[in-house]
């Protein structure tokens, strides 16, 4: 069983590639190799995961998360790891959009920079604080989760999906506010 979704960027967002561009900017969005914005499935699965778990806090589950995500868990002595039965692919622009951005070479279009800096006590501000972030224009992006295994399991997963409000870097900043959809009831 596989659930197709979308999700909605109503403000600037930015997932971060973990680079930046010198000078310039301190930080980049990630793009693929044809300089388009998506989220990382990984992302993905650890927000999804972030939900459930949260949800699972304000009503008893009898689902095992272990199963769906995985376990990864450090003690003493050993490092235990547990795949789980679910693929998250990448989050990305619909093929159609990708290829019209490539063949008008509009992707310059899709970004912009903001800045930011750390101001004291005294409304000043603090030397060498000022810090500048590319984000990506609102857009939407579709992506899949595969082999989700059963009934319990999609229904947990679909509500960690709609759970999710924001979703990027500096969140509790304004960006990244979205929402997430079920496209086609959630099957392939």
């Amino acid at each position: 069983m596989n659930i197709h979704y979308q999700i909605e960027f109503f403000t600037d967002w930015h997932c971060g590639s973990g680079l930046s561009s010198g000078a310039d900017l301190d930080l980049l969005v990630i793009k693929d190799k044809d300089r388009l914005p998506f989220v990382p499935g990984k992302t993905m699965k650890g927000l999804i995961r972030e939900a459930v778990e949260e949800i699972s806090g304000f009503s008893k589950s009898e689902i095992d998360l272990t199963e769906i995500f995985g376990v990864e868990a450090n003690s003493a002595n050993s490092i235990e790891t547990k795949q789980g039965c679910c693929f998250f692919t990448n989050a990305e622009l619909k093929d159609e959009l990708k290829n019209a951005i490539k063949s008008y070479l509009y992707q310059e279009y899709l970004y912009h920079s903001i800045a930011s800096t750390s101001i004291d006590e005294k409304g000043i501000a603090d030397d060498k604080s000022l810090r500048k972030i590319e984000v990506c224009v609102p857009c939407k992006l579709y992506g899949q989760i595969l082999d989700v295994p059963d009934e319990p399991s999609k229904e947990i997963i679909i509500k960690g999906l709609k759970f999710i409000k924001r979703l990027g870097q500096n969140r509790n900043r304004g960006l990244g506010r979205c929402s997430i959809s079920i496209i086609n009831g959630g099957e392939a």
